[in-house]
């Protein structure tokens, strides 16, 4: 018989000012949450039109960025480039190295997005760096308890109904869930995944029974391992629908030791990550003398 996960922890992701034009909610990655395996890092960011991350490297994990609103222009030392749209999403694989920059894209306004920062296991931790982008229009969508839920079926399956595959390294389910007042879902996980579900918009109540929890937007829900599915519901009362991303990862069974943008297994390997860069050796070869095009708006 299959039980519903209960909800370990829930909070509320707080707004910070990340340099000049950029505010983000960071909820994994901090204090109330440092990892969860294989998770490292979860930000909902909003970016102003002269803001955005120039160049910076990075080695060890992969990124998944999911832009909600406006678009976003990225380029990198090995010469890719490219732009994602409401609705799209970019698996990065930084592997042994990679050197980007990622910008609003001009004339696009302020762009919304989320970026999840995924580890990789140590065996693949200096594999060549990759992307691959996901269109909108490329993730199957649909619809349950007569309509009144939408998923997007980002990464993993949902109620038959199954994702582009080979997106990452690391094994991650990714669903983009609406629910009208009223509605309800139950979404199967893989048995042992963390899993987590971040409200954008609206109120959502997780649990069943004694153990439901109704929970505000920006809130960064984490369920216990032990389970098999998410139950997710918003009241018929609800003067709005609800909106959250539902995803669910591997767990590594790994260290980690995190500098800044290089996530290895031991201090050692940072250290050599930081003399890699600096001295433009082992990946970040390309990294001399490379400035991105995108990124000179914020070279003052």
């Amino acid at each position: 018989m299959s039980a519903p996960r209960s909800i370990a922890l829930s909070f509320l992701a707080k707004s910070q000012s990340e340099g000049v034009g950029a505010s983000v909610r960071r909820s994994i990655g901090t204090p109330k949450l440092r990892q969860l395996s294989p998770f490292l890092m979860l930000d909902h960011f909003t970016v102003n039109q002269d803001a955005g991350f120039p160049d910076h490297p990075h080695r060890g994990q992969e990124t998944i960025t999911y832009m909600l609103a406006g678009a976003s222009d990225h380029e990198d030392f090995a010469g890719n480039a490219g732009t994602i749209s409401a609705g799209d999403l970019q698996f990065m694989t930084a592997g042994r190295g990679i050197m980007h920059a990622e910008m609003p894209k001009n004339g696009s306004g302020a762009i919304v997005g989320m970026q999840l920062w995924v580890d990789l296991p140590a065996k693949l931790k200096m594999v060549e760096p990759r992307y691959r982008d996901l269109r909108a229009e490329e993730i199957p969508t649909i619809k349950l308890d007569d309509g009144k839920v939408t998923v997007k079926v980002i990464s993993g399956q949902s109620h038959g109904t199954e994702s582009v595959q080979e997106l990452a390294y690391t094994p991650v389910w990714i669903f983009d869930i609406t629910i009208a007042p009223g509605g309800k879902i139950q979404q199967p996980l893989p048995t042992g995944w963390n899993a987590f579900a971040y409200t954008l918009e609206g109120e959502t109540t997780f649990g069943e029974g004694d153990a439901k929890k109704t929970v505000e937007k920006y809130s960064n829900t984490v369920f216990e391992r032990e389970g098999d599915y998410v139950h997710a519901e918003v009241s018929p009362e609800a003067p709005e629908s609800a909106q959250f991303v539902l995803v669910a990862g591997l767990p590594l069974d790994q260290k980690v030791v995190q500098y800044g943008p290089f996530v290895l297994n031991s201090q050692e390997e940072v250290y050599q990550a930081m003399m890699d860069y600096q001295t433009h050796s082992n990946g970040f070869e390309r990294a001399k003398d490379w400035h991105s095009k995108i990124g000179k708006s914020m070279v003052h």
